[in-house]
């Protein structure tokens, strides 16, 4: 219902000018919009988790919707650079996408290469260097696949009792045991793969048959290489996909990250994105102190020259918005009017 009445008032405030009114503001100028995108399905992942992965054709209309609207798409670096000299042009947007899987390099790519639209990739590297499905993620989506029924039996899994899959809330049980189980033994990553397989095998899955499709897999090494040569600005994601809470292990994961990055692009990497959106007041610090020139949230927001250069916010657009929806982000309208900005995951701040 709520949804359906801001669609209604959007389409309202369009038709009586209000978009255009605020997209060629003052205020609107002096603020950038940095985009944010997770996952293009492969094939069904949107249907799965929709606040992540959208459709190929999702994609293609945002972006036209950029150039039919006139923003100016600009790489990340530079936007910031002109939004700290009050440099900016019209409707300034910078494009952002997390991780740095095989779906941004197979479908994503390609489609912002025909708009000829600059982008930044936040990539992670741990996995870009082991070419396995990613474990948590294959877990939740191989339980996903076989949600109308239950987990009779697996206790070589460590799942004593049959599981019900038919709730988010019950696979949700299930993952959280196999990752358990995963630390409590200490598994390496192909140790963790094999444990996911045994998983669909259970299920009645062709885990093969998934992976060979690269399915919540990230780029490999040739790819990141060849999309970093080809003019995507690839920055850091820390190499686990994780922000430790010790100040030492946080920084290694920096560390490692711009490594790994350097190693297969030949860039320096200089901007960082906190993995799932999850920061605390301490990395501001850390992250001062490895060079890092930016870091952006998952909050809901246009940027301006006054913010924390460490606690950006950016929009994060998903298959569960609607065009215009996102066409009143691009105006600026849509933050104006927003009712909540901090991000749906988990924050950990320290306690006062």
């Amino acid at each position: 219902m709520r949804s359906t009445i801001k669609l209604v008032t959007l389409e309202m405030l369009r038709r009586v000018g209000v978009f255009d009114l605020v997209a060629n503001s003052r205020w609107r100028r002096e603020r950038l919009l940095i985009l944010c995108y997770h996952g293009i399905s492969l094939e069904d992942e949107h249907l799965w988790r929709p606040q992540l992965y959208m459709q190929a054709e999702v994609l293609e209309n945002r972006l036209e919707g950029l150039r039919a609207m006139r923003c100016s798409v600009l790489p990340l670096g530079e936007a910031l650079a002109r939004l700290r000299s009050r440099d900016l042009p019209p409707r300034s947007v910078a494009i952002t996408f997390d991780d740095g899987a095989y779906d941004f390099y197979k479908l994503a790519y390609p489609i912002l290469k025909k708009h000829g639209f600059p982008v930044t990739v936040y990539q992670t590297t741990y996995y870009v260097d082991h070419e396995m499905p990613i474990f948590n993620l294959m877990c939740s989506y191989l339980l996903w696949k076989r949600r109308q029924g239950q987990m009779i039996e697996a206790r070589e899994l460590g799942l004593p009792e049959p599981m019900d899959l038919r709730t988010e809330a019950g696979r949700h049980r299930i993952v959280r045991s196999l990752i358990e189980l995963s630390e409590r033994e200490n598994l390496t990553g192909r140790q963790k793969n094999e444990l996911a397989a045994r998983l669909a095998a259970i299920l009645g899955l062709d885990y093969a048959h998934l992976a060979a499709k690269r399915i919540l897999q990230l780029m490999n090494p040739r790819e990141l290489a060849e999309v970093g040569k080809n003019g995507v600005d690839i920055q850091l994601h820390s190499h686990h996909h994780r922000t430790p809470e010790e100040e030492m292990s946080f920084r290694r994961e920096i560390t490692k990250n711009r490594e790994r990055v350097r190693d297969l692009t030949g860039s320096q990497a200089s901007h960082f994105c906190y993995p799932s959106g999850v920061y605390r007041k301490e990395f501001v610090g850390w992250l001062g102190k490895e060079d890092v020139m930016s870091a952006t949230t998952c909050d809901a927001g246009l940027v301006n020259r006054h913010d924390n250069p460490y606690l950006l916010p950016r929009f994060v657009d998903t298959a569960s918005r609607s065009q215009l929806d996102f066409e009143s982000w691009l105006t600026g309208l849509g933050s104006l009017i927003a009712v909540s900005r901090a991000a749906s995951q988990r924050y950990i701040l320290p306690e006062e």
